[in-house]
């Protein structure tokens, strides 16, 4: 009986410490990458982090940016822009600490499958700030107007600062799991300021709102803006209903006659593997920026 009660201890004793790992590790670190992706040494690319103040969102915000190759040593040339957008529980240094996101542009840019560029990394996070409880609010809503922080004022602070191209067929705009639901969910409402999308495991329907669902908001594109985007689309295997999702809005670009490619790939979201989680969206940010990189040639 003795022994019993000993075994009890020990093994409740064994739970509560394991639940409070478990809780350390995700709700304290995030739940980060075992094997993350190796940021490459002596890419030559900076990353900085920059503070401006919102009206929309009415207190100051962050954005990191990584400027182009020669950025200072041409000060007559102009360049195209990309942002991207984090998941839930990261923030603006989320792509270079998790995602190696200067590995990847050297690569592309040695290879010139992507023309150097402005590279801005916004804070997406709403009033309610960073937690693994909840996704980041990329609309104007309850918990602040991230869609005009995002579509429309960071545009315009970005074109004071740095010497962008002017034309939105220069302009694109990505993320990676909310991230890629909020690039499509800002980014169809602000075509004026960015001609091409694309999203990583991302989804296309939320339940905030059918205002909020990017596979309601294209079809009411008129004809013109309809020919003037230009889509990426990929998701992981792994990601079940988030492949779905993103193959359902495929099918949707495809009947509107949209230009868009969509790959499903191994992998997607989890804590450690080849092509799972920070790898995954590493390993594959190389094939959405090399569609950019494509797009923004095409247009010259």
């Amino acid at each position: 009986m003795k022994l019993s009660k000993v075994l009890i201890g020990v093994v409740g004793g064994a739970i509560v410490i394991l639940s409070a790992v478990g809780y350390w590790y995700v709700f304290i670190l995030g739940a980060p990458q075992l094997d993350p992706p190796q940021e490459q040494v002596n890419t030559g690319l900076k990353f900085q982090l920059e503070t401006f103040s919102s009206q929309a969102m009415g207190t100051q915000r962050q954005y990191g940016v990584i400027l182009p190759p020669g950025y200072d040593n041409n000060p007559q040339k102009r360049y195209p822009v990309i942002f991207l957008l984090h998941g839930g529980h990261d923030d603006a240094r989320a792509y270079v600490n998790k995602y190696a996101v200067s590995s990847v542009l050297y690569e592309l840019y040695k290879s010139k499958k992507l023309p150097p560029s402005i590279v801005i990394t916004p804070d997406g996070n709403d009033q309610r700030g960073s937690s693994p409880l909840f996704d980041p609010d990329y609309y104007d809503g309850l918990h602040g107007k991230v869609g005009t922080l995002i579509g429309s004022e960071l545009v315009q602070v970005v074109k004071s600062r740095y010497r962008t191209l002017e034309n939105p067929k220069f302009w694109a705009l990505g993320g990676l799991s909310s991230g890629g639901w909020g690039a499509f969910n800002i980014g169809l409402r602000y075509l004026q300021n960015f001609n091409i999308l694309f999203s990583h495991s991302g989804y296309f329907t939320d339940d905030s709102s059918p205002r909020n669902s990017p596979q309601q908001i294209v079809q009411q594109l008129s004809i013109q803006k309809r020919k003037e985007l230009r889509v990426y689309l990929d998701a992981g295997k792994g990601d079940f209903n988030l492949l779905a999702s993103t193959k359902a809005f495929h099918e949707t670009l495809d009947k509107l006659g949209i230009e868009n490619v969509f790959y499903a790939f191994p992998g997607g979201h989890g804590l450690s593997g080849p092509d799972v989680g920070w790898n995954y969206f590493h390993k594959h940010l190389k094939d959405s920026l090399s569609y950019v990189g494509k797009q923004f040639q095409n247009s010259k």
